[in-house]
């Protein structure tokens, strides 16, 4: 009895928002379904694809929601109806590295509330290695994740502070800041592959000047619904965009 309710206490819902990913969504989610067999849920949060994306995932997931567009909706309905007490916020382009769950577990466990994995990107060009590396130097020094990095979270933990700010862009951001009152981030060393292809569709260089110019302007107050539509006005959108 006693180690059921540990492993129970220690389950984790996987929040996957989608929105157009049918051509990878099956490959994706049967990488995650080991997960399912340790007792984890998969949800998926479809926001409105055009493409059956919620259709090819049955039998997939344990259960697929359907919300307006927004990543912050949707990963705030996927929290809400979770089942269990580790929320993990992951992109479908994201390739987890090896007992990811694990590693999630023993973040908790010992004491963190929320956290995050260091991050790869999936090309090859050397200029995504120097902007990885940029990534996880910021975050540790920061204490800000973003959704790249796959960020988890106790659900007493994310409903204490209230979940996503329901904004257009930089949800990620927003959450962290609310986070780090409750403490610094569990690093997660073994890196998250995330996909690349915004960076190489539209331009390595390119899409990392429009980032830090939106993250400025975020930071200095910009509305972030305007920012959302500069993102998508640029071409670059993200994962589930």
């Amino acid at each position: 009895m006693g180690r059921l309710a540990d492993a129970a206490a220690t389950s984790i819902s996987v929040v996957l928002p989608c929105l157009n990913e049918g051509r990878i969504l099956r490959t994706a989610l049967r990488r995650l379904q080991f997960m399912r067999q340790r007792g984890d849920e998969l949800i998926l949060v479809d926001g409105g694809s055009r493409d059956a994306s919620a259709e090819l995932a049955r039998g997939l997931v344990d259960r697929i929601l359907r919300t307006e567009p927004g990543r912050a909706r949707q990963m705030n309905a996927g929290a809400q109806a979770a089942r269990h007490p580790i929320l993990w916020f992951l992109h479908l382009d994201s390739v987890a590295p090896l007992n990811a769950d694990q590693a999630i577990r023993r973040a908790i466990g010992e004491g963190a509330c929320w956290g995050r994995f260091e991050v790869r990107l999936s090309g090859r060009d050397w200029l995504l290695r120097v902007i990885e590396r940029m990534m996880n130097l910021r975050s540790t020094w920061s204490g800000i994740a973003t959704g790249d990095q796959g960020i988890f979270v106790t659900r007493e933990c994310f409903q204490s502070v209230g979940g996503f700010p329901q904004i257009a862009l930089m949800e990620d951001v927003a959450l962290s800041r609310l986070l780090k009152r409750k403490g610094r981030p569990a690093r997660i060393r073994r890196a998250l592959t995330a996909s690349s292809r915004r960076w190489e569709r539209q331009g390595i260089l390119r899409t990392v000047f429009l980032m830090w110019r939106l993250r400025l302007a975020y930071t200095l107050g910009a509305d972030p619904e305007r920012l959302a539509r500069i993102y998508r006005t640029c071409g670059s959108p993200g994962p589930d965009s």
